[in-house]
């Protein structure tokens, strides 16, 4: 797999990881032995780096991660990211203090398994927050403290993006991006470049809508996020269906579909699309089933889409997409 430099942390990563938030919850019911066995397919397919949060199942992602690499014996080989804030009760921006976060930190080094946690991210805090410097002291703190190696953040909004990497303390910043969330590689991307600020991209299939897989009429599991937060009732409306009305999502994705290259799925065609964007440092798809696993990995080496492709898409963002997303986050 082809690898890129994650920001100033030191980190070489392949361009394709793992993101975890399927294993841990919000997507149904996945058994422990599944999330070891999704772990197990990445590292087989060449993938080194794995996000995770201390939320994701309340501990249980974080777990299942550090019984794989145990396992595996491969600890040194792959790097592993998580975040904490969102364990917070009520989830408020004085909350994102020392006291707090070094509490979120310790169970997940001992979850982990591990002295120092390889990079933190704070975990989607709200906007205010990040006007906060005391919150941004206490990641100093905590690596001061040998508990954490390198910090970064995880955003839902652009502009939580360009403010949080004001901070010297981030080194990473984790954001939403895809086909149907473009407004990052405007002024946010370039910024990232500047100053060397490792980009993690999330959600990048649009909670499955980029496969081309699902149906209109598709029903969800109850603890499925596609079922509970359709209009943000549980967290923020863009984590679902990149915040897209899904009915407005099913038409975009009909129009792309006769401008998947011949080679790739839609899912591919949607992975090679944000590696095309050179400020991006890895892509963290997530699933349970294998199959998905080793073909979202497959992308590292695909060659890049063409011009006519590209052009296509940011055509039928403007059409289907624009209008309701690009201004919001």
């Amino acid at each position: 797999m082809n690898r890129r430099q994650l920001g100033t942390t030191g980190y070489d990563v392949t361009d394709v990881g793992l993101g975890t938030w399927n294993i841990g919850g919000d997507w149904g019911d996945v058994s422990a032995e599944e999330g070891r066995e999704t772990i197990r397919t990445a590292l087989d397919a060449g993938v080194d780096f794995i996000d995770t949060a201390d939320v994701y199942g309340d501990g249980f992602s974080e777990q299942r991660i550090a019984e794989v690499l145990d396992e595996r014996e491969v600890r040194d080989e792959v790097t592993v990211a998580t975040k904490a804030g969102r364990r917070l009760d009520p989830h408020t921006p004085e909350r994102y203090n020392y006291d707090n976060l070094a509490d979120h930190v310790d169970r997940s080094r001992e979850y982990l398994g591990v002295d120092s946690l390889e990079l933190l991210q704070l975990h989607c805090p709200p906007t205010d927050a990040y006007y906060q410097p005391e919150t941004f002291d206490a990641l100093s703190r905590l690596k001061d403290e040998g508990k954490v190696d390198h910090c970064g953040v995880s955003v839902e909004r652009v502009e939580e993006a360009l403010k949080a990497i004001e901070y010297p303390q981030v080194e990473t910043v984790q954001i939403i991006f895809n086909m149907f969330r473009q407004r990052p590689a405007e002024r946010f991307f370039e910024e990232a470049k500047r100053r060397d600020i490792g980009v993690i991209v999330r959600v990048p299939l649009a909670s499955g809508l980029l496969t081309g897989k699902l149906s209109r009429d598709m029903e969800f599991p109850e603890n499925d996020h596609r079922n509970f937060n359709i209009e943000g009732e549980a967290f923020d409306r863009g984590e679902t269906f990149a915040g897209l009305p899904v009915d407005a999502g099913f038409d975009a994705v009909d129009e792309l579909r006769e401008h998947v290259p011949e080679q790739m799925t839609m899912a591919q065609m949607a992975l090679r699309w944000i590696l095309d964007h050179d400020a991006v440092s890895t892509v963290i798809p997530g699933s349970t089933n294998p199959e998905h696993v080793k073909a979202n990995a497959a992308v590292s080496e695909m060659a890049p889409l063409s011009n006519q492709v590209h052009g296509a898409v940011r055509d039928i963002y403007e059409e289907y997409v624009f209008d309701d997303v690009h201004h919001r986050w």
